[in-house]
């Protein structure tokens, strides 16, 4: 698709968002949405006339683009069919009253209805007269369920034949997408005759398409739908109305109205410019890995938690030059620890606890990254500096942790160097006897229930993240469902991976966090290594708190793979963990050991990836989350760091 500089109306269905209908207009309004699709549903629980939602929507510079549904209207028997009508009449007042002209007819679901689409389409022609008479419009749309249309082309044929000018096609990705049907024909159709477009994801899901469709749904970049590929088709046509939203999802409906608004307009800005309309996005960054991330503290905590540091390795290696600040470095892993009072680190340590509060990305352009951010609606944050010291850009996630982006073509110094008064022996680059951290392999979150779409979108958008698989993890308490976010350029040592989890009871690892911080948060972090064994044998002797794993769990091991009993031992020893993937020669392998939870809040791991390996030794949470589990009900203190 050509370049353009049009930039389409965004919509999005009242039935998307939580809250009354006035609370659902203020929210699209106050996020950017041009207009509405008033659900019937929303307008028929409004304590008001159709006039004063008029008003209301008016009064908040939003249009009202459609009203919807209009359900088992053609193709109906005689005496039904004068009824429909006389329905239609009436829904033509509602629909001067709100202000719009346009009303959606969804395909017939009755088992009444007529399988004949001439007589669908003759029903249809009358229905658009009699709207065409009052300066309105019909627009048909095929459901996926729908007793005999249920496609975008049997909906067209029907338009086709009628031939009225009030009478045109609306089409849906999801109806579109969830039976595999073909949008790429939707390029040759006459644009002005797509009266409205809607757009709506989904996760791929073995059910009934209706409970499907009722319950599932999601915005463009959340699912597994290939939504863009239908939009690409709709645009070729010709098309040049709004594109809308329409998501039924019971988490959606469930969450703040606002926020769901954000990552509803946030979805058409990326679809349409993925399309190649509108005025564009810059190309998203290269994130070639984790350049620090940032912990909030108070003394007490900084103490606690630089001594478990020292076990792991960590060398204190810097003062920030005018801030309560202090750099632990190994390897190549930079972890700073951020006691400043008045400081965004202090607000969420009030909040949240000792806790991550910012990550750090190593972005190829970090002005890029942030227009790019600024176009799809992210909030950004400036951070008070001292003199000379270097401001480093930064926006803020979904849960409100900043993710500075750091860019080292701007200066011939590193950070470090500009903000930190480094000690005699880190800028003389002394070795540690520890095996050195190749860097940060993984940062793992835990999100509240239902947000998992939000999160996925925003490193999908902003960042060009690639969702990978979902993973059931089963906890002692629960589930937990998990998916990664991996950037292009992940590798050992390199790159950006992000797995979040979620999970329903709050007794799980994942629910504890979630509900003792207030909130998602950095659950743990996973520092890539060359030679786990050596590491893990030289920190165990050092004090580190690593995990003792259960003797039944290598037992089970020698069954699964093929391991020789040196090789287990070893393992055994050093409290390791291991997981292969793929067959023969081609399989990678993961060696990990994790400690026990800091304050209950998280955790670190050490992982050695061999052979490509790409997961994240997801068949092995269940044991630590169990043994985790076990020693905090235990509560054995010398177990934890005093």
């Amino acid at each position: 698709m050509p370049s353009s500089a049009l930039t389409f109306k965004k919509s999005i269905a009242t039935v998307s968002l939580s809250g009354t209908l006035p609370e659902k207009l203020e929210a699209a309004a106050a996020i950017g949405f041009d207009g509405v699709e008033i659900f019937e549903n929303d307008l028929l629980t409004f304590d008001g006339s159709p006039a004063d939602v008029r008003r209301i929507a008016s009064g908040l510079g939003l249009e009202i683009a459609i009203f919807q549904p209009f359900r088992d209207f053609e193709a109906m028997p005689d005496p039904i069919r004068a009824r429909n009508l006389d329905r239609a009449e009436r829904k033509f007042d509602v629909m001067q009253e709100l202000g719009t002209d346009l009303v959606l007819v969804c395909s017939n679901v009755q088992p009444a209805a007529i399988d004949d689409p001439a007589r669908a389409a003759a029903d249809l022609a009358e229905m658009a007269e009699r709207a065409h008479r009052r300066g309105l419009r019909v627009g048909y749309e095929a459901l996926a369920w729908g007793r005999h249309v249920n496609r975008w082309r049997q909906a067209w044929d029907i338009v086709r034949h009628a031939d009225h000018p009030a009478l045109g096609l609306i089409v849906d990705s999801f109806h579109t997408l969830a039976l595999d049907d073909d949008p790429s024909g939707i390029a040759d159709l006459p644009g002005e005759k797509i009266f409205f477009v809607q757009l709506a994801d989904a996760p791929k899901l073995s059910m009934d398409v209706l409970s499907w469709s009722r319950h599932f749904r999601n915005f463009p970049g959340q699912g597994a739908l290939p939504v863009q590929g239908f939009l690409d088709a709709v645009l070729a046509s010709g098309y040049r109305g709004p594109l809308s939203l329409e998501v039924f999802n019971d988490e959606f409906r469930a969450a703040p109205a606002r926020l769901t608004a954000l990552d509803g307009l946030r979805s058409l800005i990326h679809a349409e410019a993925e399309a190649g309309h509108g005025p564009g996005l810059p190309e998203p960054p290269v994130c070639s890995g984790v350049e620090f991330l940032e912990f909030a503290v108070d003394a007490p905590a900084r103490e606690r938690l630089s001594a478990l540091l020292s076990s792991l390795g960590f060398r204190h290696a810097g003062r920030h030059r005018s801030k309560d600040v202090d750099l632990y470095r190994q390897g190549g892993v930079n972890l700073v620890l951020n006691s400043e009072e008045d400081s965004a680190a202090s607000e969420h340590f009030q909040m949240h606890g000792p806790s991550v509060c910012a990550m750090a990305f190593k972005v190829d352009d970090a002005a890029r990254a942030i227009a790019r951010a600024e176009a799809l609606r992210c909030v950004l944050w400036r951070e008070r500096v001292g003199d000379g010291e270097r401001r480093i850009p930064a926006l803020r996630a979904p849960d409100g942790t900043l993710i500075y982006l750091v860019d080292d073509k701007e200066a011939h110094r590193s950070i470090w160097e500009d903000d930190f008064h480094l000690f005699a022996e880190e800028q003389a680059g002394q070795p540690s006897a520890t095996p050195p951290l190749l860097g940060i392999d993984h940062v793992a979150q835990a999100l509240p229930f239902g947000r998992m779409d939000s999160f996925v979108l925003f490193y999908r958008t902003v960042f060009g993240f690639e969702p990978e698989s979902l993973w059931e993890l089963p906890d002692p308490y629960g589930l937990i469902r998990s998916r990664a976010l991996v950037s292009p350029e992940a590798e050992p040592g390199h790159g950006v991976r992000l797995p979040l989890n979620i999970s329903e009871s709050r007794r799980t690892a994942t629910g504890r966090f979630v509900s003792a911080t207030s909130g998602a948060g950095v659950h743990h972090v996973a520092f890539a290594t060359a030679d786990a064994a050596t590491l893990v044998e030289d920190r165990l002797a050092a004090g580190a708190p690593f995990l003792p794993i259960p003797a039944n769990y290598y037992d089970d091991l020698a069954v699964k793979h093929p391991l020789d009993d040196q090789a287990l031992e070893g393992l055994k020893q050093r409290e390791l963990l291991y997981d292969r993937d793929g067959q023969g020669d081609a399989g990678g392998e993961f060696l990990h050991a994790y400690t026990d939870s800091f304050d209950d809040r998280f955790f670190f791991e050490v992982v050695e990836r061999r052979g490509g390996y790409r997961q994240f030794g997801a068949v092995n949470a269940a044991v630590r989350m169990a043994v985790q589990a076990q020693l905090r009900d235990a509560a054995r203190p010398e177990l934890y760091l005093d």
